[in-house]
């Protein structure tokens, strides 16, 4: 497994495991942002910075077994990197999918982001180097004695995980960010203090979810 440092990644470019070299995820990302690949990169499947990486879940992985699980597992225990797992939900990986949903957010306490195909991946790739880029410009500008804190809330991984829970949407899933400040904590709120900020329907509904 690759640790933060040990890849660098260049200002503005995203590397790619070499296993994607001609998939559709890398047709469609060309031209939107600079992708390298490289063997080499272990369990990552996407680096988007040198501490933010994608590992991604396809539909063929979640209906043939636990592999993936021992994967991610694998990766959360041996890696200090931010990652972020895409996983496909479809007709046919649906039924398998609030196991991963548990397993990713509860347990390893990761962001889950569900696309129906690679095309829609290849969207949520460039938008999260588009916002690994603003980030590290940010960093850059600011001031070298000051520790900059990042807020969860800025991520729109996170945010639009949150938007997934029905009948929320983005000042609803702020709202939610806001008060628990982080999807490991909304999580694990009570319909009762889920009320607090989102009223009595919402909230029953981000319980069930």
């Amino acid at each position: 497994p690759v640790t933060a440092g040990s890849i660098v990644v260049p200002y503005g470019h995203a590397i790619g495991n070499e296993k994607w070299r001609g998939s559709e995820i890398a047709q469609r990302l060309q031209g939107k942002i600079r992708l390298i690949f490289e063997d080499g990169l272990g369990l990552v499947d996407f680096h988007l910075s040198n501490r933010t990486c994608i590992l991604y879940i396809s539909e063929a992985d979640l209906v043939s077994g636990d592999e993936f699980k021992r994967r991610l597992v694998r990766f959360r225990n041996a890696s200090s990197l931010r990652g972020i797992v895409i996983a496909e939900k479809t007709q046919i990986s649906d039924q398998y999918f609030s196991a991963v949903q548990k397993l990713v957010v509860l347990e390893l306490g990761m962001v889950l982001l569900p696309v129906a195909n690679q095309g829609e991946a290849s969207q949520l790739i460039t938008q999260l180097v588009s916002f690994c880029v603003r980030e590290l410009s940010r960093e850059r500008s600011s001031n070298p004695f000051l520790r900059k804190q990042y807020s969860q809330l800025a991520e729109p991984a996170v945010l639009r995980t949150v938007q997934q829970i029905p009948g929320v949407g983005k000042t609803k899933a702020l709202l939610l960010l806001r008060r628990f400040g982080s999807i490991h904590q909304l999580c694990n709120a009570s319909v009762k203090e889920l009320e607090l900020a989102v009223g009595q329907t919402v909230a029953q509904q981000t319980y069930s979810f």
